[in-house]
């Protein structure tokens, strides 16, 4: 008899939660979340939780939830399509520069990232003026649906949109440069919806939570607000939510061909990297087939795995990487976990951890060492190796990176 490879959590009046946590953390604040979760009438199934689980804003982190004949907009969140692409180069470790600062900003200048606030200064993390393939790919594939959305929705016409179109952002994303199991080179970013996604997320979970009242639901926590199928307010959320996952896509996408074009400017040797390129998302939602059903499937911090079908989980700013297939578990909905997910919070990681902790964590790693980037210690995740070993029974690493340069927001 094979062994079971999750455990259950129970509760009167809930649908079951089964969580691929054994040798992982769980903080209590978490497990209560998802139990409110899973007392939602729509729950199909079950809730199935991945190792990198942690509390989140608005729904729990590293949590699929299934839903027949509704969907809850906080469960997707506000970074909608947030998610990684990777791309493997023609090149190998002794084809880097000695000194890795001359690349790292060389990247730094090609891809915007952070943000800067304050009357009458450009935010440093958007376009001044986008460039040629920001426009293009704007007018191409995003421009009329965002205007179909934004005539219905005025008040999301200013978001920053083609502005924020191939710039990374702040907190935890990420852009990278690996080296493989056999020191081959990869390109490796995590990036989302950036301020356009934020305003649609956060419009729609507001509009969710003014439907709850207008209609006298009772709800465990005003953060599952959710739209019934068939509403006007469904079929605009999930046209919207589309669009700002096809808009990460692209965004993660025109990013990595800039990274690609900084370090042809930097290392000597001509290079190919579109070689096994992934481009998946870990924050969406979709409509799936799953035990003879048609459903509605929420990844809120978690990866396709749906047999053969390729992702990436990453470790910390200064653990390991994978490049995974998925071995297609019924029982996970096809899923595993985005990353190694986070061990305590922000707050607590600039508390406990000191610049010279941070320094000796990330030593092998040229990066930002400043007080600023704290909360990214690689000590405030999970270990990467525990993550990877609840989840053996859903995804197979095909391969293993290090990072060697890491950007920061």
């Amino acid at each position: 008899m094979t062994e079971q490879t999750y455990d259950v959590m129970h509760q009167s009046g809930h649908a079951p939660v089964k969580m691929w946590t054994k040798g992982v953390a769980v903080e209590e604040g978490a497990k209560e979340q998802l139990a409110k979760t899973a007392r939602m009438p729509f729950i199909y199934k079950w809730i199935a939780v991945m190792p990198d689980v942690h509390k989140g804003i608005g729904s729990t982190v590293g949590s699929v939830i299934p839903t027949l004949g509704a969907v809850i907009p906080a469960a997707v969140g506000v970074d909608i399509g947030c998610g990684m692409i990777a791309a493997r180069t023609s090149l190998i470790a002794s084809d880097l520069p000695d000194n890795l600062a001359g690349l790292r900003s060389a990247i730094e200048q090609a891809v915007p990232h952070g943000r800067t606030v304050g009357r009458g200064q450009r935010d440093k993390g958007s376009w001044g003026d986008p460039p040629q393939s920001t426009v293009e790919a704007w007018s191409d594939s995003l421009d009329e649906g965002f205007r179909a959305i934004a005539d219905k929705y005025p008040r999301l016409k200013n978001s920053n949109h083609v502005t924020h179109l191939g710039t990374l952002g702040t907190g935890n994303h990420f852009i990278e440069v690996c080296l493989d199991e056999v020191d081959r080179i990869w390109f490796m970013l995590h990036s989302g919806s950036r301020g356009v996604g934020n305003a649609i997320g956060t419009f729609f979970i507001e509009l969710a939570k003014q439907d709850m009242r207008r209609w006298f639901v009772n709800l465990p926590d005003e953060d599952l607000a959710y739209f019934p199928e068939g509403t006007e307010h469904f079929v605009d959320y999930v046209r919207a939510v589309s669009w700002a996952q096809n808009y990460a896509m692209t965004n993660r996408r025109l990013m990595m061909a800039n990274v690609v074009k900084a370090a042809r400017s930097v290392i000597a040797k001509p290079f190919e990297a579109d070689v096994e390129a992934v481009n998946c998302h870990h924050n969406y939602v979709m409509h799936e087939q799953h035990f003879g059903k048609r459903v509605l499937v929420t990844r809120k911090g978690a990866v396709n795995a749906a047999k053969d079908v390729m992702g990436i989980i990453p470790g910390s700013m200064g653990a390991r990487s994978y490049i995974v297939r998925g071995l297609g578990s019924e029982e996970s909905f096809h899923s595993c976990s985005h990353g190694a997910g986070r061990l305590m919070s922000r707050t607590e990681a600039k508390r406990r951890f000191t610049l010279e902790d941070h320094a000796a964590a990330t030593q092998h790693v040229e990066c930002r060492k400043d007080a600023d980037v704290i909360d990214e210690t690689p000590a405030a995740y999970k270990p990467i190796d525990a993550v990877m070993e609840a989840q053996k029974d859903l995804v197979e690493i095909v391969h293993t990176l290090r990072q060697v340069v890491c950007v920061k927001g």
